[in-house]
């Protein structure tokens, strides 16, 4: 990204965030506006590609904490009407009672980035500008959805990717294919070019190259000797055992391609988990609800409980056991990172039936009548006139 692109172009306006937003809020804007403006979403309008690049430039610097703060350095610097004094010479007793080059190349990183941001502002340009380092590619958000089984098994998906990234026509030189650039004349491949101004000099983009260093005599017809082109990729992600829903997984040096040979961004992909119609999930414990009957719960009984992809466990259930009541079956659970396993939690739920005939209504009335010496809601009743 060269000096020039910094100081015209306005990332905040173009995601539509203020330049106090926070990273959360950046990520969000850039989501809806890629949604909105992806090439898949609009295949052959030209606009929308071309506003899906402006986005996508605009996330990947605003998105990396380094290069945001050099961005609005150099806005604020130069958009704001910076300028170099000139007429005397900088400790020279006439003009400044310092000199201003040891604050830019002499205060270490910060000063180091800064004086490269600049562009060797007041001469200082003897080391590799930031125009021509090599830079780590941005990072990429994507969703991934799973079934309930391979979220807590863990499994491999395909991800297709749609990205700006080196033309794979050129390479990423920006060459016509069986050509290839040569050394800017102007710069000698410095991608920067001194103006005067009194006493100083300034360095700025060169006029030539526009900062690249190189000249492309014979441009790309893909790129049109950008040497950037957006490209589609398809990469195998493993997604962890026991992911849960909504978690963010990284895939480290899966997201967008360096520049100049840097390394590549990450990928963070967005898990969403489909429900399961017999399991839940507390954490890294299964749940599950089973129907049992009356006599089941008073008299007490083994009942065999569904496991998730496994055999049937049979739970035992004490005689007295209160309708609702949980039940933990170890080793049945999700699997955690340091290899144990959650549990299931079995909960038991009376079954009603709807119809009873002759035998079973005359076994539940004489029930009845054998019990009707306690009523159970007495003491609710009490407690609630009592509050």
């Amino acid at each position: 990204m060269s000096t020039k692109d910094y100081l015209e172009k306005d990332y905040y306006k173009t995601l539509g965030v203020a330049k106090t937003a926070k990273q959360a809020d950046i990520k969000a804007a850039y989501r809806k506006l890629a949604r909105k403006y992806h090439p898949d979403a609009n295949k052959g309008d030209a606009s929308a590609e071309a506003k899906f690049k402006e986005i996508s430039e605009a996330y990947s610097v605003l998105s990396d904490d380094k290069r945001r703060k050099e961005y609005d350095e150099a806005r604020s610097l130069f958009g704001g009407g910076f300028r170099v004094p000139t007429g005397s010479r900088p400790g020279a007793g006439g003009g400044f009672g310092f000199d201003l080059g040891d604050i830019f190349s002499g205060a270490g990183n910060a000063g180091d980035r800064l004086s490269d941001l600049l562009g060797g502002v007041f001469g200082g340009g003897g080391r590799t500008t930031a125009a021509n380092r090599p830079r780590r590619g941005a990072d990429v958000e994507t969703e991934a959805t799973l079934s309930f089984g391979d979220a807590i098994d863990g499994t491999t998906v395909s991800l297709r990717l749609t990205g700006e990234g080196p033309c794979p026509s050129c390479r990423g030189t920006g060459a016509k294919a069986g050509t290839v650039p040569r050394v800017c004349p102007s710069c000698q491949g410095t991608g920067l070019e001194s103006r005067s101004q009194g006493s100083f000099g300034i360095s700025e983009p060169c006029h030539e190259c526009h900062g690249r260093g190189l000249v492309v005599d014979d441009p790309c017809p893909d790129c049109s000797g950008s040497g950037r082109a957006m490209s589609s990729r398809t990469i195998q992600a493993r997604i962890p055992a026991g992911v849960a829903d909504g978690q963010r997984i990284k895939l480290k040096g899966k997201g967008a391609p360096g520049e100049r040979g840097g390394p590549a961004g990450d990928l963070y992909v967005r898990v969403h988990v489909k429900p399961h119609p017999v399991f839940g999930r507390s954490g890294d414990n299964l749940t599950v609800t089973v129907p049992v009957t009356f006599p089941e719960l008073t008299l007490g009984a083994e009942v065999k409980v569904p496991s998730h992809r496994g055999a049937p466990v049979t739970v035992r259930i004490p005689p007295g056991t209160p309708n609702g009541r949980t039940f933990r079956v170890p080793g049945k659970g999700v699997r955690r990172k340091d290899g144990s396993t959650g549990s299931l939690l079995v909960t038991v739920d009376v079954h009603v039936p709807a119809d009873l005939n002759g035998k079973a209504r005359s076994a539940i009335e004489e029930l009845r009548d054998a019990t009707a010496g306690s009523d159970p809601r007495e003491e609710l009743l009490i407690r609630a006139k009592e509050a």
